[in-house]
Parts: structure tokens; C-alpha cells; sequence
């Protein structure tokens, strides 16, 4: 098991300006006054690689949906969702993950959410506030990570406990080398399956540890799985599994996204499941901040999680991305393929310079690993020497950008 060294940890919460760590912020300013070169495209056009922004179109059946629910724009969404949004989560759920009949309820233990950003950072303010009389003040996350979870840190002034992942580590967070008074201090820990930036998943062994972990030491596991419907080979292991072993769902929040299994980023509707106490914390302050789902996207995101057609078709799609990145790197950069998700991790050396250097002479947009640590005082930054390609484009896009990739950075 890895420890973490304690000169890594840090008394105090996070103080900085978030315009200094928000990634693309930074990818903005780093190429601001670089003028892109052409692309290999035909047109030589920019390639965007730098966001997790798919590129394929959404299947017919979500604007057939919305289309046919036209009234529903007029009134005020149920917080908690329509029966028939309660009924397709709870019953992809169970497809997807094998879960017994009864473990999520609908009503109880079920919340809908404008996609998962806006459900990881409610949850990070509802958890730290009621945490608060216990003294919990702290966050625990990924070091690299999804910039959303040192967000709400900032937001809600905690301190953040940055926790580095490397490929020693599997690509996943070691938690529970943290000091214990460390984690006595946490109100929510956040673990992304299949990971971003590198595409490790959680077996269920881990997620068993990681449960068992939360519920030891009290504080709430916000299992990230966005990435979920995106794999290769087997499906990855849920959360969710692993508390349907225990008969509970306490201490957990699991998070669900149509945005990448439905090519779907716009439409801004997934759903949080786990213990219901946990639930209407996050429910009461989603209805602060005003984070629900209209009716017409409930009536879509109900079709679309009734349906999985289109995420097999999907996740083939990526499949072939991700043959074509095997057969362009040829083993290249520290690459391999990755257990899901769509994103290459490549070890580039100076990730800043790769990143200017692929789009001043070949338009192509990327961003550095270094960017997606917040603390500036980890040291050394683990994910610096790594640079974020984003797998989004179909394959005329992809190919030519990664051949053009290897040109310019094998050297």
C-alpha cells in the first residue's frame, strides 16, 4: 500500500484565485498569443483535443422526445424527478450492474441532476456543511483530477487533501494510506471509475476497500462514474455493487452522466443514487442553486436510459478509436490501452512545451497533465510530463492528428 507523505498534506483550505487552476483557463492563457498551424486536416483547421467533448451526434431519439413534450417547458421540474425518470435510472441500474430489486428506490434514493458536474459540486458543499459540527473540513481527491472536485473545495472553503495518482498506484487514489486523522477530518472523498485523465477502472475488490473505508471513518464516497458505459472489454465494476453486498447504501453517492454514454454533453441530465439521508442533503441544495431538470429533459433522458442500443454503437465507436491510437503510438509515450473512458494519458516529457509545440505547427489543441493538479504545492506534480488527448473525433479527424502527434513529439 503507498503512503502518502505528510509534507504533501496541507492545515488550510484552499485561498487560491480559481481563475489560476481552472485547466482550460490556463490551456487559454498558455496559447493565447500562439497563432494555431495548419492541422493535417484537409482544411487545416484546428483539432480540438483538449475536451472530453463528444463529437458524435446524439441519437434521434432525444430530440423525437423533446420534441413531443412541448408544454413541459412551462412549469417548474419535480426535484426529484417524474415516475418515468425514476423508473429508467433505477431500471439501468439494475441492467447495468445486476442489482438486486429494492436496493435503489426511486423516491428515496434516487436524484436527478443536470449532468454530473453540477452533481459533484452540490455534494461537495452539502456534505462539508453537514459535516460541519464534527469538525469535517476537508476534501478528499485525485491528484490529477477532475477539476470540478478541487472547485467545490475552493467554493466552499475546505481544505482540499490532494491525493497523488501514479501509475505505482494503479492510476486510482490510495485513501486509506492517509493519515487517520486525516480521514476522521473528511466529509466526502471523491473517485472517478474509469478515471480522468488515465482510464483505470475500480475492480470491485476496491470499491469494496474504498465502501468499507467511508463508512469506518464517516465520511460520504462520491463514486464518479461518468465513464461508466465507455469501456473496453468488460464492463467495469459500479459502486453500487459493492453496497448491494452490505444490503446498504450507506455513506454512498454514485454519480451518472448522459453526456458521454449518449453523446449527449448538452442536454445536461444524469442522476445521483445512494443513501437516502445523503440524497435529500444534496436534493435541498440543488433546490438553492437552482440545479434541476426540466421536464422535456427528464422525458428525453428517460428514453435515452430505457434504451441501450445506442450505447453499444457508442462504445464501439471509441473501441475503433482506441485500435487506431494502438496502432499510431506503437507503444509509444508510456501509452496503453486504457480500461475505459477516451482519453490518452501520454508521457511527453515537458507536458507545457508539447502542448505549445503540437498546436504553433500542427493545430492541434491538447492539455498538459500538470494542469489538472490544483495544488500548486504538490511538488512534485504528478501528472507533470503527461499530456490529455481527448479520443472525440471520428476517425478521418483522429488519425491524421495522431500520426501528426507522433511526427512532432517522438524525437
Amino acid at each position: 500500500m503507498a503512503t502518502v507523505a505528510p509534507n504533501l498534506l496541507r492545515n488550510e483550505p484552499m485561498r487560491r484565485d480559481p481563475r489560476t487552476f481552472q485547466p482550460f483557463l490556463r490551456l487559454a492563457r498558455l496559447l493565447a498569443d500562439v497563432a494555431p498551424g495548419r492541422s493535417p486536416l484537409a482544411s487545416g483547421l484546428p483539432i480540438n483535443m483538449a475536451v472530453g467533448d463528444p463529437q458524435q451526434p446524439a441519437p434521434a431519439l432525444l430530440a423525437e422526445t423533446v420534441a413531443a413534450h412541448p408544454d413541459g417547458w412551462s412549469s417548474y421540474p419535480p426535484f426529484r424527478g417524474t415516475p418515468d425518470y425514476q423508473r429508467a435510472a433505477v431500471g439501468w441500474l439494475a441492467r447495468r450492474y445486476g442489482l438486486p430489486e429494492g436496493l435503489v428506490d426511486g423516491e428515496r434514493n434516487l436524484l436527478p441532476i443536470p449532468g454530473s458536474r453540477e452533481g459533484l459540486f452540490f455534494a461537495a458543499l452539502s456534505a462539508l456543511s453537514a459535516g460541519a459540527a464534527e469538525g469535517r473540513d476537508c476534501v478528499l481527491l485525485p491528484a490529477p483530477g477532475y477539476h470540478v472536485y478541487a472547485g467545490a473545495a475552493a467554493a466552499a472553503g475546505a481544505e482540499p487533501v490532494f491525493v497523488p495518482v501514479t501509475r505505482a498506484s494503479g492510476f486510482l487514489p490510495d485513501y486509506a494510506a492517509l493519515d487517520p486523522a486525516i480521514l476522521r477530518r473528511a466529509a466526502i472523498a471523491f473517485v472517478c471509475s474509469p478515471s480522468n485523465p488515465e482510464g483505470a477502472a475500480a475492480d470491485l475488490p476496491r470499491w469494496r476497500d474504498l465502501l468499507a473505508l467511508a463508512r469506518r471513518h464517516g465520511f460520504v464516497l462520491a463514486a464518479d462514474e461518468c465513464y461508466a458505459e465507455i469501456y473496453v472489454g468488460a464492463p467495469p465494476a459500479g459502486a453500487l455493487q459493492a453496497a448491494a453486498e452490505t444490503g446498504s447504501l450507506d455513506g454512498l453517492l454514485a454519480f451518472h452522466s448522459l453526456s458521454k454514454r449518449s453523446n449527449a454533453a448538452g442536454l445536461r441530465c444524469g442522476f445521483l443514487a445512494g443513501e437516502s439521508a445523503l440524497v435529500d442533503t444534496v436534493d435541498a441544495f440543488c433546490r438553492f442553486g437552482g440545479a434541476s431538470v426540466p421536464l422535456p429533459i427528464q422525458q428525453a433522458g428517460a428514453a435515452l436510459w430505457n434504451d441501450d442500443a445506442h450505447a453499444e454503437a457508442n462504445r464501439a465507436f471509441y473501441a475503433r478509436l482506441f485500435e487506431r491510437a494502438e496502432a499510431t503510438l506503437g507503444g509509444r509515450f508510456g501509452w496503453h490501452k486504457p480500461a475505459g473512458g477516451f482519453f490518452l494519458w501520454l508521457e511527453v516529457g515537458d507536458d507545457e512545451a508539447a502542448a505549445l509545440r503540437l498546436w504553433r505547427e500542427a493545430g492541434i489543441r491538447t492539455l498538459p497533465g500538470s494542469y489538472m493538479v490544483a495544488d500548486a504545492h504538490l511538488q512534485p506534480n504528478p501528472a507533470a510530463g503527461f499530456l490529455r488527448v481527448a479520443l472525440v473525433h471520428d476517425e478521418s479527424v483522429t488519425g491524421p492528428a495522431l500520426e501528426r502527434l507522433v511526427e512532432l513529439l517522438d524525437g
